[in-house]
């Protein structure tokens, strides 16, 4: 795909940050390559399981004149869906072959603003921006190598219905976790002060792809949240991963959380 070709068409670009540090960089990167009228950002709300500060530092970090969009899920009657009630609603946590939590809180209610968005304007034709890179894991890797070309592909078909033209887009697919860092110093930002603090990445704060190292930096910073998992985690009688539970994940070496 062609950047140029698809502004030139009037293509509205979703810019999908989380506050970590891939989407930080790409908003800048996309701030120079996109017109401001032609850009959209959009945070999708995690509630008390994204970590403190999050939408404050994505505002901070905005190009002068951008707005953000929070979105969030939500239950059939209109309630909030949140990753703790979804937890206990059915009793297990997610894994990696079941990623209810990326799905429901994340993906879906981004790609229903896109849509109830595009159709707010009048527009048919829409790129879907996310900060993945293929350096991130194996799987990512493996998945971007094989459905994507040059970090683009056509996005689903609901969202591709009702005459609708919409891509998702990895700006930084093939960018290296130097090159994300060197990209938020040029823009004269920091990052989210988690990273100062030790952490690797920047998702849910007790994410359960999460290495242990995050998990028992969020349990250092996040006590009382961190405690809150593990209860019910013992409620549900299901551990936080197929290894291990949370308690003895973040669990340090001397045996005390």
């Amino acid at each position: 795909m062609n950047v140029q070709s698809l502004i030139a068409r009037g293509a509205i670009f979703y810019c999908s940050t989380s506050g970590g540090k891939d989407s930080q960089a790409m908003t800048a990167l996309l701030a120079r390559l996109i017109p401001a009228e032609q850009l959209v950002y959009v945070h999708a709300n995690l509630g008390e399981v994204e970590w403190d500060g999050v939408q404050d530092h994505i505002n901070d970090t905005l190009p002068a004149g951008g707005e953000l969009n929070v979105v969030t899920a939500n239950w059939a009657d209109g309630t909030e869906k949140t990753l703790l009630g979804m937890v206990e609603n059915r009793g297990m946590w997610p894994s990696s072959a079941y990623r209810q939590c990326t799905s429901d809180l994340k993906r879906n209610p981004i790609q229903k603003f896109i849509r109830r968005d595009l159709k707010a304007r009048g527009s048919k034709l829409a790129v879907n921006c996310m900060g993945i890179r293929s350096e991130e894991s194996k799987s990512r890797a493996k998945n971007i190598s094989e459905k994507f070309v040059d970090g683009w592909r056509l996005a689903t078909k609901e969202m591709c219905a009702a005459g609708r033209e919409v891509y998702d887009w990895y700006p930084l697919h093939d960018w290296s976790t130097e090159m994300v860092f060197a990209q938020i110093k040029r823009a004269g930002q920091q990052p989210h002060y988690a990273y100062a603090e030790g952490n690797e990445r920047l998702s849910c704060c007790f994410c359960i792809m999460g290495s242990k190292n995050d998990l028992r930096n969020a349990a250092r910073l996040r006590p009382e949240l961190a405690a809150k998992y593990i209860a019910l985690e013992e409620k549900i009688g299901h551990r936080f991963t197929d290894k291990a539970t949370l308690a003895e994940l973040i669990a340090t070496d001397g045996g005390a959380a």
